[in-house]
């Protein structure tokens, strides 16, 4: 029988990692993480990194200054597949996920070292021209008044064209679970969750990467609430205020989330809110596709 490849989706604090932990114990899978920024270093509370983190593949693998990408985390999860051996990916970057199972035809090296510096110092009608003279087709599809987006059109200009990511998975019985809740719900668990996050220790993790000697412009520092609590460390916000502004922060990434699954095919979807009764679905989802595999 073919080993299994389970993919566990859903918006942030809907339960993904609990999940995938009993869905690995259950069927003696490897667990894999898929989420971009648990793989930074050091960013371990705000990115809430699960307590067995030790027996999962893709964590921690890279550094904060590091511009980790959909195809290089895709090229790094293919070689931790072992086609002798079932496995779960679980994470919130579902555009990952949906690389790895579906394929992805659009996939982009970084643009060279110093170009957005570059482009950031321009103003918007030269950024404009600029673009329309390296892809006047292109131009005539991107909002001009829009300068990042102008920007990042250019910067595609420049980026070097990678091989497209079709990964052969033949080998595997693929099954996808999105959970999904009412946005009250998890509006609930995003507040408290940043409010314990917060008490222990946060934003003191925040202190340490900064004396590591890492960049408030580093991509690792792009994940939801380092920013804002480096702002405070620097004295440009208060704590209070920053909780609520990264409450707000992660509920809107969370409906963008619950957005983007209801276009994932294939998808076996399931209700967060049922607790125990949602296991038992994932495992039911899961044994049907062994049973026609």
């Amino acid at each position: 029988m073919r080993p299994l490849l389970v993919a566990v989706m859903g918006p942030t604090a809907s339960g993904k990692t609990g999940l995938a932990e009993e869905i690995a114990d259950q069927f003696e899978a490897k667990l894999i993480n898929a989420d971009t920024f648990q793989c930074y270093r050091y960013l371990d509370l705000g990115t809430a990194k699960p307590d067995r983190r030790a027996e999962y593949a893709l964590v921690d693998v890279a550094e904060p200054s590091e511009l980790l990408g959909t195809g290089a985390w895709v090229r790094m999860a293919l070689t931790e597949l072992d086609r002798t051996r079932n496995a779960v990916i679980v994470g919130g970057s579902g555009l990952n996920v949906r690389a790895l199972i579906e394929g992805f035809d659009e996939m982009h090296g970084p643009p060279p070292v110093g170009l957005r510096e570059e482009l950031n110092a321009l103003p918007l009608p030269e950024l404009v021209q600029r673009l329309r003279d390296l892809d006047p087709d292109h131009a005539s599809k991107v909002d001009l008044q829009n300068p990042v987006r102008v920007t990042r059109a250019i910067e595609r200009q420049f980026s070097q064209r990678l091989e497209s990511v079709a990964p052969d998975l033949r080998d595997y019985q693929i099954v996808k679970i999105g959970l999904d809740a009412s946005q009250p719900w998890l509006s609930s668990r995003i507040a408290t969750r940043t409010k314990r996050m917060i008490a222990f220790g946060w934003l003191e993790e925040v202190q340490r990467i900064r004396d590591l000697g890492f960049k408030y412009t580093d991509p690792g520092l792009k994940a939801h609430g380092y920013r804002t609590l480096w702002d405070v460390l620097e004295n440009r916000n208060t704590i209070e205020k920053a909780a609520e502004e990264i409450s707000i922060m992660v509920r809107q990434y969370a409906k963008r989330q619950r957005t983007w699954l209801r276009a994932e095919p294939n998808l076996c979807k399931i209700w967060a809110e049922d607790g125990r009764r949602s296991v038992e679905h994932a495992f039911r989802c899961i044994s049907e596709v062994g049973a026609h595999g």
